[in-house]
């Protein structure tokens, strides 16, 4: 279990600018996500929304919304991919990613080369569950990737965008992912946001390390 930490002055501040950037982008980001969704539907036949369990602030789980980028029965194909490929299992076990991801429809290999389906992880962010910017939010086995340091993890919300996304992201290793984690939990100012932010952008338009 993760310590239940003071709230700070700071939480406050990060907290409003979290929901006046949001609602400042709202009115782009709802018919964008209009569209998206009727393209993901034509192509997948499938619910637009993908929900999944993560772990948030003080280690309590939260159900994350993402675009669905992925074909029907996706576990189940992985595990099979996996099991008849053990240099991609590898891969799998270092990164909880897969260059070459047998999983993503058309439109899913778009949505993740431009980061398109964390759009609804606004959502998230509204409801209190996420920041703008922090840690990737995590799932249940990847706690032991972040060993002694998932206690820092715990004190703050996940980010929707953070310092490993503007670092090189998928094309870092997971140790120097929970390294860029350990520097901005401890290292945090609004400054930092806002440049994280800032660079974000271009990142996102290239799809630089996304996949």
């Amino acid at each position: 279990m993760c310590k239940k930490m003071p709230k700070k002055p700071n939480e406050t501040i990060k907290r409003v600018m979290d929901i006046a950037i949001c609602l400042l982008g709202l009115p782009f980001a709802l018919p964008i996500g209009l569209l998206l969704a009727l393209i993901i539907y034509a192509d997948s036949g499938a619910a637009p929304i993908y929900r999944h369990q993560r772990i948030g602030k003080g280690g309590r789980p939260f159900t994350i919304y993402k675009f669905r980028t992925m074909v029907r029965g996706a576990d189940a194909l992985l595990k099979n991919y996996l099991a008849q490929n053990p240099e991609l299992a590898e891969e799998w076990r270092k990164t909880q990613k897969l260059k070459n991801d047998p999983r993503l429809t058309r439109s899913g290999h778009f949505l993740r080369k431009y980061s398109l389906d964390e759009l609804p992880q606004i959502y998230n962010i509204l409801r209190g569950e996420m920041s703008l910017v922090g840690p990737r939010p995590i799932v249940e086995n990847e706690k032991e990737k972040y060993g002694r340091y998932f206690e820092e993890y715990c004190m703050v919300r996940p980010g929707l965008t953070g310092l490993w996304q503007t670092s090189g992201r998928n094309n870092t290793t997971y140790s120097q992912r929970v390294a860029y984690d350990h520097y901005y939990i401890n290292n945090w100012t609004v400054w930092l946001d806002l440049w994280i932010l800032a660079k974000t952008v271009p990142i996102a338009i290239n799809g630089n390390g996304a996949y």
